[in-house]
């Protein structure tokens, strides 16, 4: 008796789909039990917003890539039958932390810092999986780049010659001299995504400790 191998894709890019809509799953089912988890004190506030600006920032990259073939999320959750309400609110409807929120209706200034922080954390996330995407054309990875700079500079805690301001400065300005349809390197792209998770490491470790 001869066994039939089913595929379930017809080519490389087929199978790429295939592959982001396991993860877009996976972050959607991820981040649901993570907001039952902090509804029910089963983590920290700290805790939950760290992991909470993580998945937030995967989702927007993996949407942006999946834009054509997946318009709609709740569509594609329906579909599924996922029932994740609570993740649908976080990563479509708010797109920032439960925390984040609750900080902006106690205090402007609080609201503003720790918004200006989520902002920086996701453009971080978005750069680094970007590249790991292999969006490494230089009119994909200037933008990029330029946001996390700009939210960098909006954060006053943050010294003037911070590692990542740096970096993200220096960076910047090697591309400007390239063209649009240029791509770094392998060794540029690897390079890039040290200095950004080096800068990331940095960043949350001068964070002052949550309530202080």
């Amino acid at each position: 008796m001869t066994t039939m191998e089913v595929k379930l894709w017809n080519d490389k890019r087929e199978r790429e789909m295939y592959d982001n809509f396991a993860e877009l799953y996976a972050i959607i089912k991820a981040t649901e039990r993570l907001e039952k988890a902090y509804v029910r004190d089963i983590i920290s506030p700290q805790e939950y917003e760290l992991e909470c600006q993580k998945l937030i920032a995967h989702f927007k990259t993996l949407a942006s890539t999946l834009k054509d073939t997946v318009p709609s999320i709740e569509r594609f959750a329906d579909t599924y039958k996922m029932e994740c309400p609570a993740a649908i609110n976080r990563l479509v409807v708010s797109g920032v932390p439960a925390t984040v929120e609750h900080r902006a209706t106690a205090a402007a200034s609080t609201s503003t810092s720790a918004a200006i922080v989520a902002e920086c954390v996701q453009n971080f996330i978005t750069s680094m999986d970007s590249l790991k995407l292999n969006m490494v054309a230089v009119d994909q990875v200037h933008p990029l780049l330029s946001d996390l700079y700009a939210s960098l500079n909006k954060l006053t805690i943050l010294p003037p010659d911070f590692e990542g301001k740096t970096k993200m400065k220096e960076w910047i300005a090697r591309l400007s001299k390239m063209g649009a349809a240029d791509e770094l390197t392998e060794q540029q792209a690897r390079q890039l995504h040290f200095d950004l998770e080096s800068s990331y490491n940095s960043f949350m470790a001068a964070l002052p400790n949550a309530g202080t």
